[in-house]
């Protein structure tokens, strides 16, 4: 009979340690199932944007009202690489007119460009507000079609000889944009 009372504190110890096993185990199952949902809705919302971009689904609406992802092509699109190239600086000049610029000059390669076959490349010189420079720079780059601005040069004009800017902060800006252009099938 002594033997009994020394083995009912071993098997109480050995009922907590099997309870906290199990305990465990299931903390870890739920952390493993949670990180798995977390995964799938991770790729489900990269698979809408996806869709999104690719012009296969609606755009969304962001916190804000604006649009998540810009409607369109992702590519400068026309039935001939001049077209794509009029679509380019059609699109680059609305986008100086929202921000309040104006164009000085401009010139489209349609070949030739550092990236290769089927970027089209558009150097332009303007003048614009210096507020208004980040706005151009975000709309033509997070706009659609893709556009990137790789060369950016803008320098404040002087008016007179003692350091006065001209009109409130206009700067001169030479960039250049590229965009790639796929034909329309």
């Amino acid at each position: 009979m002594s033997a009994a009372p020394a083995s009912r504190p071993a098997a109480l110890l050995a009922t907590l340690a099997y309870g906290a096993l199990v305990a465990v185990l299931v903390l870890v199952a739920c952390g493993a199932v949670g990180d798995l949902l977390a995964r799938r809705a991770a790729v489900e919302e990269a698979r809408a944007r996806l869709d999104r971009m690719q012009g296969r689904g609606p755009a969304r609406a962001g916190a804000d009202g604006t649009p998540d992802v810009a409607a369109g092509s992702p590519f400068l699109e026309g039935p001939s690489v001049t077209v794509a190239g009029a679509d380019l600086m059609q699109r680059v000049a609305a986008a100086v007119a929202r921000c309040g610029g104006r164009i000085t000059s401009s010139r489209v390669e349609l070949e030739g460009t550092p990236y290769g076959a089927g970027f089209l490349a558009l150097a332009a010189s303007l003048e614009i507000g210096q507020a208004d420079l980040q706005k151009l720079l975000y709309d033509l780059e997070a706009g659609q079609p893709f556009l990137f601005v790789d060369q950016l040069v803008a320098q404040g004009s002087v008016a007179s000889g003692a350091g006065e800017t001209r009109e409130g902060g206009r700067l001169q800006v030479t960039l250049t944009v590229y965009g790639q252009w796929r034909s329309v099938r």
